[in-house]
């Protein structure tokens, strides 16, 4: 297995897209080689992926980079792994690729969100390192 940056849309980045995020999301439609374009040409996005021996797109995570008056912060979003592929360290392969790339980029930290219910996921981002905050998170939906 090896991470790569996405540097490029095809034609297969944008199948393997149309699988996975509907794993990660019932509301969200995959996106288009126009949306994944402007994903992968933004200064501020890095779209992992973690790829098989044979090429085969087996997860993605999504960091994003962006300065702010109090320093350099970086969000990991829309991790998702194959349904084929877990198990396999697919997951935390991409968050230690995407924790080496921020801190690269000069950030001091790294957050994310995880729903409760996804206890694989919050015992690997513990496991990796990532504490809980005391905080509230809040949404307002502008559609």
């Amino acid at each position: 297995m090896r991470i790569e940056t996405c540097t490029a849309v095809d034609d297969e980045l944008v199948a393997a897209m149309a699988r996975l995020i509907p794993q990660l999301s019932s509301s969200s439609s995959p996106p288009d080689a126009a949306a994944l374009g402007a994903i992968v040409g933004s200064d501020a996005c890095h779209l992992l992926l973690a790829r098989d021996d044979d090429g085969t797109v087996l997860g993605s995570m999504t960091l994003v980079v962006f300065p702010i008056p109090t320093g350099v912060r970086a969000w990991i979003e829309d991790v998702v792994v194959d349904t084929e592929a877990r198990g396999r360290g697919v997951g935390e392969a991409l968050n230690r690729q995407a924790l080496e790339l921020a801190r690269s980029l000069g950030a001091k930290t790294v957050d994310l969100t995880s729903r409760p219910s996804r206890e694989a996921a919050n015992r690997l981002y513990q496991r990796i390192g990532f504490e809980p905050r005391e905080t509230n998170v809040y949404r307002y939906s502008l559609s």
